[in-house]
């Protein structure tokens, strides 16, 4: 029932040995700052979440760039079912995109090259790193990535609410009102914006299609648009007529080329219709303003701001590069635009957004249970520091022998003296370098320092870590409730609310176990 990851469903202990030797083995992050070696790579096995970072510009926790084993992304697609490709022109596409779901309930997108797409491994893992280090709530950011013998694969976060085509194309109940269209083009403005100032100044072949809709229902540009097809492929997959000319007469994409693609983006978002640049430029001359405007909105929009559209995106067509707007031109015009900034983008796209659903538990709670339903984080605290190592006994993680007693060993007890003295005081920070000192030597185990330190994980608003916390907690002592109940807390945390209410459910069950066992014992 809901259980996460590579923890046992089947609940014995497993062995001390076995477990230190898989926690050593899952250092989930590399080092942010260099890419990691093509020959001995690490792999994430999508089993424990990646350590999180924050987005720039308000963005929540993203998981660091991370590499992820084969097999992991074919089960995380049902072996790359066809009922899961997600791509624009479905199994025609030379590269698919799939949907998937990692073992830790986190939805992806997989983007899967055709054979021999990138022959040079070092080559493909530079380019998807440099993509990789890009963090921003207006992007749908990359992952990670696979490059296992011939196979190369991207990994993204999933958008849940389709494209920006399907919407202005292909909608079945409303069409886009004419702020949010205006939002689409600051938001994704913002994104080529922040990629610019990274030093990520061409995108490939921008268009309605790479721009996707989060659970908010906020647009978001596709990551994968940073990277191209192949090594030597085209950067261009669509009709010759939105090419931009310079790419057309020397196949190469420039910066000025990413703004003429905003261009008929913004034609798209004008019009509601995929028209060729040269037919929009000629109504454009002739001042047929009107015309150009997608009739659905029926005269519903500011035509002193439909006015400075029109003007941005023939600028943005010029035929000379160096006569178009730079990206931080776009950002100025389009940012006064903007209205309605109260109004969620789910209420303007017209589409349900996911309420938390109220935790509903099958049994009583005990009152650490209660806390955790209610993701109540001061009391989870005050009720770990009561418990201290209670819970730890009998889990055969104390047990040392004389020759185990050496400075390593007084030092690591001494880090997780002060790991508790610091969460006592709710120096979480602190607690968790303390604790991480001591789980890093692995001579001892304790699913309590997990549980502690998953809880200031989410104090510290990083959901997934505590996550994985909360999961290696199970994998020491595997009926062990308070484990189950971190886990539910930070599934909670992460939006995954079936599944937390899963967790709560069989942490009370072991607890009503526990007592009735208690009972007959006494």
């Amino acid at each position: 029932m809901g259980l996460c990851a590579s923890a046992p469903k089947s609940r014995t202990n497993p062995e001390r040995n076995q477990f230190q030797n898989h926690q050593k083995s899952n250092s989930f992050s590399y080092n942010q700052a260099n890419p990691p070696s093509t020959t001995s790579p690490q792999k994430f096995s999508g089993q424990v979440p990646p350590q999180t970072t924050t987005s720039p510009g308000g963005g929540g926790a993203t998981p660091s760039f991370s590499e992820f084993s084969f097999a992991d992304l074919k089960t995380a697609t049902n072996n790359f079912s066809t009922d899961l490709i997600v791509s624009e022109s479905g199994e025609k596409a030379p590269n698919l995109v799939y949907k998937g779901r990692l073992k830790n309930r986190r939805w992806i997108a997989v983007k899967k090259f055709s054979k021999l797409a990138w022959p040079d491994p070092k080559q493909f893992v530079e380019e998807a790193w440099g993509v990789g280090k890009l963090r921003h709530k207006r992007l749908a950011n990359l992952i990670g990535y696979c490059c296992d013998g011939e196979e190369r694969l991207l990994v993204a976060e999933y958008m849940p609410n389709d494209t920006l085509a399907k919407h202005l194309f292909h909608w079945e109940i409303q069409t886009i009102e004419w702020a949010m269209r205006i939002r689409v083009a600051q938001y994704i403005s913002d994104a080529l914006n922040y990629c610019s100032t990274e030093g990520r100044e061409v995108y490939h072949d921008l268009n309605a299609y790479r721009v996707l809709f989060d659970e908010e229902g906020d647009p978001r540009l596709s990551c994968f648009g940073f990277m191209r097809n192949s090594r030597d492929g085209k950067s261009y997959s669509t009709n010759l007529a939105y090419t931009p000319p310079e790419y057309l007469k020397h196949g190469r994409v420039t910066p000025e080329s990413v703004v003429y693609s905003f261009g008929t983006v913004l034609l798209d978002l004008l019009s509601g219709k995929h028209i060729p640049p040269s037919h929009a430029l000629d109504m454009i001359r002739g001042k047929n303003i009107i015309l150009l405007m997608d009739s659905h909105l029926e005269g519903n929009f500011s035509t002193d701001e439909a006015t400075i559209v029109v003007d941005l995106a023939s600028k943005c067509l010029q035929y000379e590069p160096k006569d178009r707007p730079t990206i931080k031109d776009l950002v100025a015009t389009l940012s006064p635009l903007q209205n309605k900034c109260d109004v969620p983008s789910h209420v303007m796209l017209g589409i349900s957004k996911q309420e938390e659903a109220p935790l509903t538990p099958q049994r009583p709670l005990s009152p650490l249970g209660e806390a955790c339903s209610r993701k109540d984080l001061t009391a989870i605290h005050q009720i770990l520091v009561m418990t201290h190592y209670r819970d730890d006994e009998g889990t055969g993680t104390n047990e040392l022998s004389f020759q185990e007693w050496t400075q390593q060993m007084r030092d690591m007890l001494e880090a997780r003296k002060r790991g508790d003295q610091a969460f006592r005081d709710k120096d979480f920070k602190a607690a968790i370098d303390f604790y991480s000192q001591f789980i890093d030597v692995g001579t001892m185990i304790s699913p309590t320092v997990y549980a502690r330190r998953s809880l200031c994980y989410l104090l510290c608003d990083q959901p997934d870590a505590a996550l994985r916390d909360a999961m290696q907690a199970q994998i020491v002592y595997a009926d062990w409730p308070t484990a189950f109940y971190m886990q539910s807390v930070a599934l909670g945390k992460l939006d995954m609310h079936q599944d937390a209410l899963d967790m709560l459910n069989e942490a009370s069950g072991l607890e009503q176990k526990r007592h009735k066992g208690e009972r007959r014992g006494s």
